[in-house]
């Protein structure tokens, strides 16, 4: 019979990617526990209405089905039957709880990447690893936040935070590492992409691509950052910091939304056997990379340009390994929620490796 390792999760963010991660908890605790020898026990979450903690109460700790239904309801965590604390602050949970991991998935702050970047901080000082869906912290502080992983032991995961569900991360620093990536190039945001295709396949309006995309759930109410370029920007600086070695920062990608392309420019690209996609680009040069976000014209058989309405996907070129491409379909947030256990799945196996 396989050892069970338990570890104790703190959740922030209980909105689409982390009541999606409860979901999987319930759904995949079977397979935790008889495949990898490992539970994951819900210590603590927090969302806009407060946090529940399990203080006390053992091994048992706070029950994901629970919660998932009290999000489903349209209730916050804080109304948790007698582990509810209303007003509480993500923080406070982390610099009060005991706990083995921080799990991140707040909304996206790129003024200042709070309140994220300082629960961040806390954990990895308090010896927590850390898994984030949330881009703005390593946007805005990923070589400080790596240091202080690294000076307190622990792992600073966040396949999440690029594409999806896609593994674009952990390809470019696992499977890539003794190779020299020469040129990066992916579709790393699902409205943008969405939105051409549905413009070019369906001969749909701007305004009218949009709209479905919003419908669909694939947009939010407000879109500009995607449409303007910065969720793939800051995608790209991600991967330009752990991928490519470069300390890159928004400031230093050359940015270009979509909302100047026409159904014409798109018909005509068409005509010309090309797809036009929103491409953010890392490519080699003598003294580093130059970073671009920018719709481009692809040929027909680029693997970005064969890619679906509701699909990411991301392209290595190597010197040793060849042309590497991977793609995702994404039609809810399930992917990324799975991201995040994946790397759970990996920083827990760290954690049982290093005290064994």
């Amino acid at each position: 019979m396989t050892d069970v390792m338990q570890q104790r999760l703190l959740l922030i963010g209980a909105g689409n990617v982390g009541r999606r991660f409860l979901e999987l908890l319930v759904r995949k605790g079977d397979v935790l526990r008889d495949r990898l020898g490992l539970e994951l026990v819900v210590v603590g979450v927090s969302d806009t209405s407060g946090v529940a903690v399990a203080a006390g109460c053992g091994a048992d700790g706070l029950d994901p089905a629970r919660l998932v239904r009290l999000k489903t309801e349209g209730r916050g965590v804080a109304s948790y039957p007698g582990w509810g604390q209303p007003g509480v602050a993500a923080l406070e949970m982390v610099q009060t709880v005991e706990a083995d991991l921080l799990l991140e998935a707040s909304p996206v702050n790129l003024a200042d990447g709070q309140p994220a970047l300082a629960c961040i901080e806390v954990a990895l000082a308090r010896g927590m690893h850390v898994v984030t869906a949330n881009k703005a912290p390593l946007v805005l502080a990923y070589p400080r936040l790596l240091a202080l992983a690294e000076a307190n032991g622990v792992l600073l995961r966040f396949d999440a935070t690029v594409a999806g569900g896609l593994p674009a991360v952990n390809l470019g620093q696992r499977d890539l590492a003794a190779a020299e990536i020469q040129q990066l190039e992916g579709v790393l945001n699902l409205t943008t992409n969405y939105i051409l295709t549905r413009m070019a396949d369906d001969g749909l309006s701007y305004d009218e691509a949009l709209a479905q995309a919003q419908a669909a759930g694939h947009a939010e109410a407000n879109p500009s950052l995607d449409v303007e370029g910065w969720d793939a920007a800051s995608k790209l600086v991600i991967l330009a910091n752990s991928v490519l070695g470069v300390p890159a920062r928004l400031d230093d990608v050359d940015i270009e939304g979509i909302t100047g392309i026409t159904a014409e420019m798109l018909h005509r690209a068409a005509a010309e056997g090309r797809h036009v996609k929103l491409v953010a680009t890392a490519q080699r040069e003598d003294d580093g990379y130059r970073l671009s976000v920018r719709p481009t014209w692809l040929d027909a058989g680029h693997p970005l340009a064969q890619l679906g309405p509701k699909q990411m996907g991301i392209v290595y070129h190597t010197d040793i390994c060849g042309v590497l491409s991977a793609a995702i379909v994404e039609e809810t947030p399930v992917p990324t929620a799975a991201a995040m256990l994946r790397d759970v799945i990996d920083a827990s196996s760290r954690r049982h490796r290093h005290r064994s």
